[in-house]
């Protein structure tokens, strides 16, 4: 089983990839298209010269890496894939071969928390926008509904939301998915030490989420924009 995990940053999807990670049964992949985007962008981000050094920048190598062999021969290969990282040159024939996942959250939490780790974001910075667009690429080319998953729902009950994503992908339910060691995972990408260093903090998910935060004025029209995306998406997410 390839599962193909579809977030925006700053959604719990590098808790998530732990989650999934500390199942005996599964290998993960940390953001497959990152050193491609970069490298085929006008992009610069934190680490660049030393993630093109570690991760395969080529796109085409890449997604036949996800539909290839899995590391370890394991049963499960969970991929952390961004939507904004899929520029339009970039391959998408290979979905139809695994299991698409999109794991959403308020724009409002992302929002606060993209400008508190890198500064003020636009739509396209937060992913919403690309994670719809996706998402409506694959209902058109499949006839299907992929999966959605609320991190906030994630949040409120780990125990009772991971055992319904794991029924709606078709793999077993694992408790040991509720916890992880602290540190990263061995899988983490080359810029975990920019990224993630809270979530190295952890070994477990974090408590339910406070009430939606109120943003200041000038990210209202971002707010603004984003809404319907995540309607459009959370319409079609697993119910508490």
């Amino acid at each position: 089983m390839r599962i193909a995990m579809w977030s925006g940053p700053r959604n719990l999807s590098t808790a998530m990839m732990y989650s999934f990670g500390a199942r005996a049964d599964c290998a993960v992949w940390d953001e497959p298209f990152y050193a491609p985007y970069l490298k085929h962008s006008d992009k610069v981000h934190p680490m660049q010269d030393e993630i093109f050094a570690r991760e395969e920048t080529d796109p085409f190598t890449v997604a036949q890496r996800c539909i290839g062999p899995v590391p370890d021969s394991k049963p499960v290969f969970y991929q952390k894939h961004m939507p904004h990282h899929m520029l339009p040159e970039f391959p998408l024939d290979w979905l139809g071969q695994v299991c698409n996942v999109f794991l959403i959250r308020h724009p409002a939490r992302v929002i606060e928390s993209y400008n508190k780790k890198n500064g003020a974001p636009t739509l396209d910075d937060i992913g919403l926008k690309a994670q719809a667009m996706l998402f409506s690429r694959i209902v058109s080319e499949s006839a299907s509904t992929p999966i959605v998953v609320d991190s906030s729902d994630i949040r409120l009950n780990p125990p009772m939301m991971l055992e319904k994503l794991c029924a709606a992908i078709g793999i077993p339910w694992d408790p040991a998915m509720l916890s992880w060691p602290e540190g990263g995972h061995p899988s983490d990408g080359a810029w975990a030490s920019h990224w993630y260093p809270e979530v190295w903090k952890s070994t477990g998910f974090a408590p339910a989420e406070p009430p939606l935060p109120t943003l200041p004025a000038e990210l209202q029209s971002v707010l603004e924009e984003a809404i319907p995306y995540y309607e459009q998406l959370a319409c079609h997410k697993i119910k508490p």
